[in-house]
């Protein structure tokens, strides 16, 4: 019985982000002037990637191995979403 409620958190939780993730990148603001919803999406996924990162991060601070593993993927992942958001804004590397 535990299993079946821990997946069901675990899918509020991430349902949870979604809809944060969602709401924090605009994805309203499409429909209210009437353009696509092309960047809100793409702000929901440099929203993720760095939140990724930021977890990987944080896994490098926690654990004993693999920590230069962690520290390695997490801040690669932050500078992918770096440059999601240079590229979203056309802005030059």
């Amino acid at each position: 019985m535990l299993i079946g409620t821990s997946k069901i958190l675990t899918s509020v939780k991430y349902g949870y982000l979604l809809g944060f993730f969602a709401l924090l990148s605009g994805i309203f603001y499409p429909f209210v002037q009437g353009g696509t919803l092309d960047y809100a999406i793409y702000g929901i996924i440099v929203l993720f990637v760095g939140l990724a990162g930021g977890i990987m991060i944080y896994k490098a601070g926690t654990s004993d191995k693999g920590r230069g593993l962690y520290l390695g993927i997490g801040f690669g992942l932050a500078a992918v979403a770096l440059f999601f958001i240079l590229q979203l804004t056309g802005r030059p590397l």
